[in-house]
């Protein structure tokens, strides 16, 4: 039996249809408020039980006769507001499922994120071997994951079989207007602007192919980045609006006027007593040139990624482009 963890989102529905069409035994965790994506349905083999993460007894019930585990939950979130309730709930839910998977023998497969890897040098790609700076990092996101990662890399040094992976910007047709998908509704309702940095982009689909090889291969004790390609936010979003056919972004915002955008935004929050539109971990990351070196994920496994050019294809495709 395989159970995976966070199977109604993104990353974690495509994985189960993936197994789901292997023929494999499935069981996927959800809360009891979560709706079973529509891609999912067909697949009348998966079981689902509702398991919060923070909640131990509903997790060993959930890994009877479990062999392998997928932990594919997290909360995501770039408010500050969110920072610290947001890092206990993704650090203690990886440790309880870290400490469940040691106690029966499970392998692991944990999804991090690349906002959990370092900084390069100028010009240098960045590899596994970067590991972010959680004393100078503001980010909770980040932090929760890095954090998760070492409740994993404790549970290997306790005997564990487990594996993490990196995966870079997500993005496929399933995500909607959700996540990543937030970039393609905000370029076909007419984006005006472009930043100047850059990021590593990858789609769902290559993302859980990766997560299946490598819990089916011997590999244990190794971190992956999983990223198809390095994108300039000026390109992307180019090739985006080309895809909606509509003009592409003309007008470079440099990082002060991102800096002016935030702040104003966290003004119209307070005045207005909602969340902000743009925060200042988003404004910042918007302009930072990363660029991620992909060779031993493509050596661990011998991937061939999609095109993210036919990756957002595909998308504007979907959502009516």
């Amino acid at each position: 039996m395989i159970l995976i963890t966070g199977a109604t989102g993104f990353l974690g529905s495509e994985l189960a249809k993936q197994l789901a069409k292997k023929g494999e035994q499935i069981r996927c965790t959800k809360r009891a408020t979560s709706v079973i994506p529509a891609l999912l349905l067909p697949y009348t083999q998966i079981e689902w039980v509702d398991a919060d993460m923070l909640d131990i007894f509903a997790l060993e019930d959930a890994l009877q006769d479990v062999t392998q585990v997928y932990h594919c939950a997290a909360w995501v979130s770039l408010k500050q507001a969110d920072k610290e309730p947001m890092i206990r709930a993704n650090v203690t839910g990886t440790a309880n499922l870290v400490n469940l998977c040691l106690d029966r023998d499970i392998k692991l497969v944990h999804v991090s994120s690349i906002a959990a890897i370092g900084q390069a040098k100028p010009g240098e790609l960045i590899t596994e071997d970067h590991h972010l700076e959680s004393s100078t990092e503001n980010d909770g996101y980040a932090i929760s994951k890095l954090e998760s990662e070492m409740e994993v890399w404790r549970g290997i040094a306790e005997g564990l079989n487990a594996v993490i992976v990196n995966p870079s910007l997500i993005i496929g047709a399933n995500a909607g207007v959700l996540g990543s998908g937030q970039l393609f509704e905000t370029v076909r309702k007419g984006l005006k602007f472009y930043t100047e940095g850059t990021a590593g982009f990858v789609d769902v689909e290559d993302v859980a192919k990766c997560m299946i090889a490598l819990m089916e291969s011997d590999i244990a004790e190794e971190r992956y980045i999983i990223n198809a390609e390095n994108w300039s936010y000026k390109d992307i979003t180019a090739e985006i609006a080309k895809g909606f056919n509509i003009p592409p972004p003309a007008i470079l915002a440099k990082a002060w006027m991102m800096e002016m955008a935030w702040r104003g935004a966290a003004v119209i929050a307070f005045i207005t007593r909602t969340s902000p539109a743009l925060d200042k971990i988003a404004a910042k990351s918007s302009t930072q040139i990363r660029n991620f070196d992909n060779s031993k994920i493509k050596a661990a496994v011998n991937i061939e990624f999609k095109p993210i050019s036919r990756s957002i294809r595909e998308i504007c495709e979907r959502l009516g482009g």
